[in-house]
């Protein structure tokens, strides 16, 4: 009966309910977050995301290379470089992934254990890899008296294997998960290949709340962005400036270049091939069920070659 009352509850507030969900504030999962149990036909989940966010940031150094022959991209048009160009080993982008799932069902258990695909070439020819950091994997639950007990889980529970030749998987397993648990994912990627983003999937196997992505891209790189358009996804795209690091002593001032700031987000989302909702009316809501699509990236300018296709069976990232 408590379900229940809680189940219409949220469905009466779903539109409060979207202003106060999630707590995106990591290290501390909110009372409504401790109730929630879901939303329409996510109400029964064996488990569900509460909050995935993912933060790109570009990372330029003072290496500023004024031969013409060290890089393809041209900066003569762009006043913040003047006729200065940069290197592409001289831009590092660093990827920060939030997730905090909830587990409702003692057979969601296996939604805590991820894996997270990340380029790592195998070659010692090549200086391009992507490089896991401060990866931080926290349980919260609650004892017989209703104080949250916080756990942190080991890194030996953390696995890698090699795919192929440019391709590593971490594998992510969190033991002792019980019903009512909430886990909570923190890590970076940083990678030397400035060309390349990894795309963001909306649509997950489990119901998602809020899925949000933060990317801004230096404008001399000519990103093609391709944003679902769907009606439960938010976008938008304004000019920001970015600052690069500079120790040069014939710098007096610190150099900033012009962004692409995008932001891009996704609120109640089911999995593919959930039950239909209904309307007031008892006509079938299609749009419950529609696939979402993937945020992706691609490069136009300079010109690159592509990498490998991920390998079948990565669970939530994706390169392009």
């Amino acid at each position: 009966m408590k379900k229940l009352l809680l189940a219409v509850a949220f469905l009466a507030l779903a539109g409060m309910a979207n202003a106060q969900l999630p707590n995106e504030k990591f290290g501390k999962p909110s009372d409504l977050e401790w109730d929630y149990i879901g939303w329409g036909d996510a109400v029964g989940a064996d488990a569900i995301i509460l909050c995935k966010t993912m933060k790109v940031a570009y990372q330029l150094s003072d290496q500023v290379f004024t031969n013409s022959q060290s890089s393809d991209v041209n900066y003569d048009n762009l006043a913040d470089f003047g006729k200065n160009e940069i290197d592409d080993s001289n831009i590092l982008v660093r990827h920060e992934f939030r997730l905090r799932t909830k587990i409702l069902k003692p057979e969601g258990a296996r939604h805590a254990n991820i894996d997270i695909t990340y380029f790592n070439a195998d070659n010692e020819k090549t200086f391009n890899h992507d490089e896991i950091s401060d990866m931080k994997v926290t349980v919260f639950s609650k004892n017989e008296k209703g104080k949250v007990v916080k756990r942190k889980v080991s890194t030996a529970n953390f696995v890698e294997e090699r795919v192929d030749e440019n391709y590593v998987v971490r594998h992510v397993v969190v033991p002792d998960v019980q019903a009512g648990s909430i886990v909570e994912y923190q890590y970076n990627i940083t990678s030397t290949r400035p060309a390349f983003l990894y795309d963001w999937t909306f649509q997950e196997q489990i119901p998602t709340v809020r899925s949000a992505c933060d990317i801004e891209i230096p404008a001399f790189l000519q990103f093609n962005m391709n944003v679902p358009i769907n009606r439960l996804i938010k976008s938008s795209v304004e000019v920001g400036h970015l600052a690069y690091d500079t120790n040069r002593p014939d710098m007096k001032k610190g150099k900033t270049c012009v962004t692409n700031h995008y932001k891009i987000s996704g609120d109640y989302i089911l999995p593919l091939g959930q039950a239909l909702t209904h309307n007031q009316n008892g006509a079938t809501d299609n749009a419950a069920a529609e696939e979402i699509g993937v945020f992706t990236s691609k490069i136009v300018k300079p010109q690159v070659t592509l990498p490998a296709s991920m390998p079948k069976g990565s669970t939530h990232l994706r390169i392009k």
